[in-house]
């Protein structure tokens, strides 16, 4: 039976990856920070799926991850990694901490996720990453997230050069507006959503179930001969502008003059 790790599984496009995978037939491992969600997820799963706590920025949280792993379950067969965090704000004015602590969960995350999955990982199984969007297309107000998943599409391919040599695939999806809670706060800008939807040729937000359907694909022998690729998967906004974050929020603020 495949063994499925799903890092950020509790909520999202995590969690709906980690439905289907079960519904698909895995044994899935629900990793999150928030290990109470995690634990409602696993029991709403029931047979054949458990939590366990997970800080992507602590290395040493992510190894006891898939030590832990490989001691209860046996080696995973599939790794998903979907935690995630933006910090918003121009340049100019984003602060260390903000840049950080974005570029610590999206990029080393992943990093560090890569490294210790690799380590116990199957031959021939297989690791995906969930990008963005913005890894290929700038916004004004993202830097941090934008540079953190250009920097997850570059590892990916790197990833699939190291780790084919024993047959594991590696790939990433690249969602556009998905309705998670990650993109709740979308809502609250006036006008930023209906933005968002002038730019997609389809014209609606994706679901996590899609995502978690192209998910599923690259983790089965469906994409055996797939490694080092990404999967745009965003209505189509990767053919128009990105919204502009900056002068949406500049608009709530009152009047000056």
């Amino acid at each position: 039976m495949n063994i499925a790790v799903v890092v950020g599984g509790a909520s999202g496009i995590g969690w709906a990856t980690a439905a289907l995978l079960h519904a698909r037939g895995a044994s899935v491992v629900i990793a999150d920070l928030d290990f109470a969600a995690a634990q409602q997820r696993a029991a709403d799963l029931g047979e054949r799926a458990r939590a366990c706590e997970v800080d992507v920025t602590d290395e040493s949280s992510v190894e006891a991850l898939f030590a832990g792993v490989v001691a209860q379950e046996g080696p995973p067969g599939t790794v998903v990694e979907c935690a995630g965090v933006s910090v918003p704000g121009a340049i100019t004015d984003l602060d260390l901490a903000g840049w950080k602590g974005t570029l610590d969960v999206c990029l080393t995350g992943a990093f560090l996720v890569m490294k210790h999955a690799g380590r116990v990982l199957q031959d021939g199984g297989s690791i995906t990453t969930i990008a963005s969007l913005n890894g290929r297309q700038p916004a004004r107000g993202m830097a941090s997230y934008c540079a953190a998943k250009a920097g997850v599409l570059m590892l990916t391919e790197v990833a699939a050069l190291e780790l084919g040599v024993r047959g594991i695939r590696v790939n990433a999806v690249s969602p556009g507006l998905v309705d998670t809670p990650m993109t709740a706060g979308v809502g609250l800008v006036p006008g930023l959503r209906e933005d968002y939807l002038e730019n997609m040729p389809l014209g609606r937000a994706g679901r996590p179930e899609e995502v978690a359907e192209v998910v599923a694909f690259l983790a089965s022998d469906a994409a055996s001969w797939m490694t080092g690729a990404t999967i745009d998967l965003n209505g189509g906004a990767h053919t128009r502008r990105y919204p502009d974050l900056l002068a949406h929020i500049a608009a709530m603020a009152p009047d000056q003059h």
